[in-house]
């Protein structure tokens, strides 16, 4: 029988578990504390839980699942984790630092099949999901980094935008979400939680009607379902008038700001025609939107893609300004590391292949 990760369990669920096999109630809380604030590296390392309880959850548990493969650091202080999986899989975590604290990206499946056509994550199909323990274990790894440093710093932010579609992993998505939100724990504001999808509808819906404070970006790209369709082959199963009534009913449901990821590619979907257009898609939700305009990291697989010119990314970004829309341009971080999404798990495959 495989282990599984004991971070993959919410307050609840694991208070259950504990209970079905014989332990006390208050047993929760202790292991909880010496799970994410004391943050022991073996069960054996929990000296107010007796010995039984600690045999328990040896023989069911594991605590740390994943090895770090690669560790690539940036000179503005981005940190770029590949991660090795206990089945040998690879994915990938990043650590940035911002003013208002450490933020951490981290991945919901190895390998990606929405298939964006400029995407380094999708150089690799899906594989399989993640478990909710191994996406709530990148956040345990950088915090564990972050203490080893001495500095007290904590995660105090996450974006769930690594490897994968989060909606495609929904069950163990929420999961993570209420372990690292738990206010017993890590205590990871709900606020200062975004999940970004490339816009599975149902899910949508679905989030909305959780009622949750997680913030919600949704990948756009484009403005039109003829260009969306051509970069995006998820636009093809959702187009925009599947998309724009979904996200209306999450404005609707939760009253919450929602942001639109729009990645700026040459030539492609950076003219001031498309950012006209975009405004007028977003005309009647402005008040609740915000664009987050994305320079491009190119990637060797997909050589048709450039990075826009910075007088384009400042005339689109002017345009949408002028048009009422609440926009900004992304803050670069770890550029002269694989920046990309995906990029340093693709470049160490290949290599292993080449071996």
């Amino acid at each position: 029988m495989e282990k599984q990760s004991i971070y993959g369990l919410t307050y609840d669920q694991l208070t259950d578990w504990l209970v079905e096999h014989g332990q006390k109630k208050f047993r929760i809380q202790q292991i909880w504390d010496w799970l994410y604030n004391k943050r022991v590296q073996n069960f054996s390392d929990m000296q107010n839980v007796n010995k039984d309880c600690i045999q328990l959850l040896e023989d069911h548990f594991v605590l740390y699942s994943l090895d770090v493969e690669v560790k690539q650091e940036s000179s503005d202080g981005t940190i770029k984790f590949l991660f090795r999986l206990q089945d040998g899989n690879l994915i990938e975590t990043v650590l940035m630092r911002h003013h208002y604290g450490q933020s951490v990206c981290v991945t919901t499946q190895v390998g990606c099949n929405i298939g964006c056509s400029f995407c380094a994550s999708g150089l690799l199909t899906k594989n399989r999901d993640l478990t909710a323990g191994e996406i709530v274990e990148q956040i345990m790894q950088v915090q564990k980094h972050l203490d080893e440093q001495g500095e007290e710093e904590r995660v105090s932010h996450i974006v769930v935008m690594g490897i994968g579609e989060p909606f495609d992993n929904y069950d163990n998505l929420m999961n993570f979400l209420r372990v690292v939100n738990e206010q017993r724990g890590l205590a990871i504001g709900a606020r200062h939680i975004t999940v970004s999808t490339s816009g599975i509808v149902d899910k949508i819906y679905k989030f909305a009607d959780e009622n949750s404070q997680v913030n919600l970006a949704v990948s756009l790209h484009a403005p039109n379902n003829e260009l969306r369709t051509k970069i995006m082959k998820i636009n093809r199963a959702f187009p925009l008038e599947k998309l724009m009534p979904a996200i209306d009913y999450y404005l609707k449901k939760t009253n919450r700001r929602i942001t639109f990821e729009y990645i700026l590619l040459r030539g492609v979907n950076d003219h001031k025609k498309e950012a006209l257009e975009l405004a007028g898609l977003l005309k009647d939700k402005k008040h609740l939107s915000y664009v987050n305009l994305i320079p491009y990291n190119p990637v060797d697989e997909h050589g048709q893609y450039q990075r826009s010119d910075q007088e384009v990314i400042s005339e689109f970004f002017q345009t949408l300004k002028k048009q009422g829309v609440n926009c900004g341009v992304r803050q670069e971080q770890g550029t002269d590391i694989d920046a990309a999404c995906g990029q340093l798990r693709s470049k160490q495959i290949k290599k292993v292949k080449v071996k």
